[in-house]
């Protein structure tokens, strides 16, 4: 099973009323969380690890796993309320502000850490690594997974959501130590690594310690950086509705190739070559093309991969 840890929320996607005035209006989403509804459509066997909230979203959040087929044993529920993210949208371009104080997905501590028993990878990234309580659990159970486990990071970077920049650079150096793929966008790796060009910024990561790292820019596809070699993997082309829950999906696609694949395991993530993932890459960029391809975070079936 792959465990998708980090946070489930509601997007507030903008929608325009009857008589023309703005409105938003609820999307089940997060970064992590949509990657695990992704992973269950796709039939991998997958759960989740976060806070969800017994209100009205949380709920909303509730039943659309279950719908998806991913496991919630690990789930710690509350009362708290569920955070909240209102979508701006230019030219498909999604940026965010995030109401997020005091929610079930942020009130997590170390002691609430599950079980990886069945566990062969885990999903970490989202805003769900910058505050505290929670930004440490799941330091702590990355940690713990990567002695024995495989891990993948995409830290999605929010940076109206992150108050200490420097600090969560430090935090997510630390992260991608014990990481054996990184998928990152062009945008986040600027971020990242401030004035560093993608190949040289990519080789740095690959020194700290992880295997695989995966450069997505959107249309023109992703750079794949291995420590010695690199590849290209060409986006699917397709009429982009828009981009929300796209680099999310890339990870689900990636994922369950490796799993079908028999590649997720530590030794065998370490051993890749580009022509062993080109493969799962291309896979991944195919899954990602018909997210984007309709509003929001609305990842496929697996018989939808099937008929198209």
């Amino acid at each position: 099973m792959i465990l998708c840890c980090g946070e489930a929320l509601i997007d507030m996607l903008p929608r325009e009323t009857r008589e023309g005035g703005h409105a938003f209006a609820p999307h089940i989403g997060g970064s992590v969380f949509n990657s695990a509804i992704a992973l269950g459509r796709l039939g991998v066997p997958v759960g989740f690890y976060s806070g969800l909230s017994t209100d009205l979203f949380g709920t909303m959040l509730r039943e659309a796993l279950e719908e998806s087929r991913v496991d919630l044993s690990r789930v710690r529920f509350s009362d708290l309320p569920t955070t909240l993210a209102f979508v701006h949208l230019d030219d498909g371009h999604a940026s965010y502000r995030f109401y997020d104080e005091n929610s079930a997905g942020r009130m997590l501590d170390a002691a609430s850490l599950p079980a990886l028993e069945g566990i062969s990878g885990l999903l970490f990234g989202g805003i769900s690594l910058v505050n505290e309580p929670a930004a440490s659990a799941y330091e702590a159970l990355m940690a713990r997974a990567a002695k024995d486990r495989v891990v993948m990071l995409d830290p999605n970077i929010r940076p109206a959501f992150i108050t200490d920049a420097d600090e969560h650079r430090r935090r997510l150096a630390r992260l991608v130590k014990q990481a054996d793929i990184v998928k990152i966008s062009v945008e986040d790796l600027e971020w990242l690594k401030p004035n560093t060009g993608t190949a040289e910024a990519a080789s740095q990561l690959l020194e700290a310690g992880c295997h695989i790292v995966v450069v997505t820019s959107g249309g023109d596809g992703a750079r794949v950086f291995l420590r010695d070699e690199e590849l290209h993997v060409p986006a699917h082309k397709v009429e982009v509705v828009d981009t929300v829950g796209a680099g999310d999906t890339f990870n689900a696609g990636l994922l369950a190739a490796l799993h079908e694949g028999g590649k997720l395991g530590k030794a065998e993530i370490a051993s890749l070559k580009g022509a062993d993932l080109s493969e799962a890459l291309s896979f991944a960029a195919r899954v990602a093309a018909i997210t984007v391809s309709r509003a929001g975070a609305n990842p496929p079936w697996a018989n939808e991969l099937e008929a198209a």
